[in-house]
């Protein structure tokens, strides 16, 4: 009781947050006045993907900065956003709640050091921490001279942040009116106050929906989003998988499916409609009623403008607390995310004692070499003696029961190619299974769907996807680079999967989009 009354900030925040728009606007032309080109968010998880939905669906204002949300620790991302600012003219925002989190210190270990050669003892004002007050960052933001520091209020948890500082912050400084989106979150949170009955509560009414569908086997939540407000969907996707997935159970958030014909759903999704008045895609419209004609289940939602997403971080917020309540867990704890951080704690120790980290056993290599699969215990022993890509999909997933969902974890490069080549490989397997499909890049999945992929149900069939670096980069004061961060980290992950009995195998892409490239095909002739 303890634990959930102290994660509770998120019902009033945005009554606090209202008495510091002024500070909020202060910043906001300041960096204006100042000429500052670009602001790169520092953060992971709770901490970059509201900001995400800032900057997506906001836009900078003119004169603004741009903002670039950094949340993974890939190499050649890093470097690719190094060479495309000037560092003199930007702005750096460190942003962890626990303050300790390895990828957000270790990105700003890098940035320090290059604004270092370049401003000297005035390096510490091209950043801005958001913290919760006494911690790590805290103090380090302090003896590092930092241009200020936002202190968030501790009883509220990363995911449940958006409508704090950790949100507010770089949606006030690409000009965003942060007063008119808390207006619209007091709103949504009076009309989400205790009432006579539930369906007078939004909130309380989308998450008696959700948990009671979930309870009778509807448990994967399917989000169908208008182009204005797209990447709300990855916000609600971490929302909703880190705080149901637990103690074996959880709501499968489903983000970023292509909306099909009904003929490729099975009888365990809930389907979610948000739909904006203006911008919206008539396609949707017609697949959603198509869908309802088929007896499935949709709850729609309309938004007026993109200002309405201040209410729906608070509606949603409102409902995955109570459809926890209906699951009988903690909306509030990630018991299992500690796992993988634990896994990548020991495997870069042992990296520094040894100079290398294990690998898993591979067991096929196909031809061309763009593709080669490995698999320890039970899953290698299932796809072991394959001769060819296609039967070792094939003996995979004949695994795939009703129920499952697979999961598509890449810890690869997040380019535009990247991701259109993973969506027709997650489209391929939704449309030959029926079953639902998850896309995530690490390590920020982690920070995400991470939870419920070790603590929910065993209900997750996993590809992990992984790549030599070509590029790397130090990590000033650490004995290892960037490079070795995220192998370790995808390895960490795989080995959490694997010690808690779930079915996954990894796939190392010697060249990224040739090999799922050849993934795909050998898909197109797979028959499960």
């Amino acid at each position: 009781q303890r634990e959930i009354t102290d994660r509770l900030g998120w019902l009033t925040v945005m009554n606090e947050m209202a008495e510091d728009i002024g500070r909020l606007q202060a910043l906001r032309d300041q960096v204006r006045a100042e000429g500052i080109r670009w602001c790169v968010l520092l953060g992971m998880g709770g901490s970059s993907l509201a900001p995400e939905v800032m900057r997506e669906t906001f836009h900078s204002a003119s004169g603004q900065p741009e903002l670039i949300v950094l949340d993974t620790t890939d190499p050649a991302t890093i470097s690719g956003i190094q060479q495309g600012i000037d560092l003199s003219k930007t702005l750096f925002l460190v942003a962890s709640k626990s303050g300790g989190t390895i990828e957000t210190i270790s990105q700003y270990q890098y940035f320090r050091a290059q604004l270092e050669r370049l401003a000297g003892d005035q390096a510490g004002q091209h950043f801005i921490a958001i913290t919760d007050a006494g911690t790590k960052l805290d103090q380090l933001a302090q003896d590092a001279r930092f241009r200020d520091i936002f202190r968030n209020p501790s009883d509220i948890g990363g995911r449940y942040s958006a409508l704090s500082f950790f949100g507010l912050v770089p949606a006030a400084i690409i000009g965003v009116d942060v007063a008119k989106l808390l207006d619209r979150a007091r709103a949504m949170a009076r009309v989400c106050s205790p009432g006579p009955t539930t369906d007078q509560n939004p909130g309380a009414w989308l998450g008696t929906v959700l948990g009671t569908a979930a309870r009778a086997g509807r448990d994967k939540v399917t989000f169908v989003i208008s182009p204005p407000v797209a990447t709300f969907g990855s916000w609600v996707e971490q929302l909703i998988a880190e705080s149901t997935g637990k103690e074996g159970k959880g709501i499968v958030p489903v983000v970023g499916e292509d909306a099909g014909a009904p003929i490729v759903y099975g009888t365990d999704r809930i389907f979610a409609y948000l739909r904006t008045q203006t911008g919206f895609d008539a396609r949707q419209d017609d697949a959603m009623a198509a869908l309802e004609a088929a007896g499935q289940p949709v709850v729609r939602i309309t938004l007026q403008d993109v200002y309405d997403l201040g209410g729906e971080f608070f509606r949603w917020e409102m409902a995955t607390a109570v459809a926890g309540s209906l699951l009988g867990i903690n909306a509030f704890d990630q018991p299992n995310v500690q796992e993988s951080k634990d896994a990548t704690d020991r495997l870069l120790k042992d990296y520094t004692a040894n100079g290398k980290l294990p690998s898993p056993q591979a067991i096929l290599q196909t031809e061309s070499r763009n593709v080669v699969l490995y698999a320890d215990g039970p899953q290698g022993e299932k796809v072991r003696g394959a001769d060819s890509l296609q039967a070792a999909l094939e003996r995979y997933l004949s695994q795939v029961q009703q129920g499952d969902y697979i999961a598509l974890l890449a810890y690869l490069r997040d380019t535009s190619e990247t991701a259109a080549n993973l969506q027709r490989v997650r489209m391929r397997l939704r449309d030959m299974t029926r079953k639902a499909t998850t896309t995530g890049f690490g390590p920020r999945f982690q920070h995400s769907t991470g939870q419920l992929h070790k603590g929910g149900a065993n209900n997750g069939v996993f590809i992990q996807f992984t790549t030599p670096d070509s590029v790397d980069l130090p990590i000033p004061g650490a004995a290892y680079s960037f490079s070795v961060l995220k192998q370790a980290q995808a390895l960490g992950d795989l080995q959490t999967l694997e010690a808690r009995g779930r079915r996954v195998i990894r796939i190392v892409l010697r060249n990224v989009d040739a090999g799922l490239t050849e993934l795909l095909q050998a898909l197109g002739a797979t028959r499960v």
